[in-house]
């Protein structure tokens, strides 16, 4: 019962899809949501009912909307990881967290953290392929023959 009753303090619960899409693009436009979503719906000749058709179709792009809507737009504190593995609608928001003012956010600062998060990208495949080219494989063993216990050592 305690979390039917967090599941109601939940900002998305009772909120349509088309509802959650007018709010977040009368607010943020839909130049600033194709920056920090990249979602072409917002790109592309964007309108809401193109959009809320898009994002039904396909669940990991309404995941997506709906975290931001409930962590940029709600300005709620980032959920932990267990919460991050369920999906946004069905996440229970504790009781003393309340939505607040909607973040305020900038095409420029979307750029700043894209570029950011390819930088990290790349020096995270730089160390696996350094890893993977500086440590020979120590544990390759030789293919299991049925009749190897057969064979000689020479």
């Amino acid at each position: 019962m305690n979390h039917e009753l967090n599941y109601k303090s939940n900002p998305l619960n009772g909120v349509s899809l088309k509802q959650l899409v007018t709010e977040i693009v009368e607010h943020y436009g839909y130049e600033i949501l194709h920056a920090y979503l990249n979602l072409n719906c917002f790109k592309y000749n964007p309108s809401i009912p193109s959009s809320v058709n898009f994002l039904k179709k396909t669940e990991w792009t309404r995941e997506k909307v709906e975290a931001f809507y409930l962590y940029q737009y709600s300005n709620l504190p980032k959920a932990s990881y267990e919460q991050q593995q369920i999906p946004p609608r069905d996440r229970i928001i504790p009781d003393n967290q309340k939505p607040g003012k909607p973040t305020k956010l900038t095409v420029e600062e979307a750029e700043f953290l894209r570029e950011q998060k390819a930088e990290q990208a790349s020096a995270y495949n730089k160390n696996l392929e350094n890893k993977v080219t500086s440590k020979p494989n120590k544990t390759t063993k030789k293919p299991n023959s049925p009749w190897a216990k057969y064979r000689h050592n020479r």
